[in-house]
């Protein structure tokens, strides 16, 4: 694990860095060769290009798996607010943590047939 990823999720509230833990313990499992970093003040996951970034918010969990992920989990991601993208999980709601998994599986795929 990345000390600068550590450092980020500190910044947090205590309720708050368990949600960020958690989607990076998702993501890490998700994409096992992948290499943590930071990019653009944000937890990113990169092998050859980058995968996915999250971020911490006031109210909920900013993930960003490209806009390519958002159009192929579309139908699967009407119950949150999405942009080109990006995709918000509320605080105050469940990870969904077999869409995350599949949403980055999706994109090691992708980068690795780049």
């Amino acid at each position: 694990m990345n000390q600068a990823v550590d450092q980020y999720i500190a910044n947090f509230s205590v309720d708050i860095r368990v949600i960020l833990q958690q989607i990076r313990e998702i993501i890490s499992e998700a994409a096992p060769d992948a290499e943590e970093i930071i990019s653009y003040g944000m937890p990113a996951y990169k092998q050859k290009r980058i995968l996915v970034y999250f971020a911490g918010n006031k109210n909920h969990l900013g993930f960003y798996p490209t806009a390519s992920a958002i159009v192929a989990f579309a139908e699967e991601l009407k119950p949150w607010k999405t942009s080109k993208g990006a995709v918000q999980f509320p605080y105050n709601q469940p990870l969904p943590a077999e869409l995350i998994t599949r949403m980055v599986q999706f994109r090691v795929l992708e980068n690795s047939s780049k």
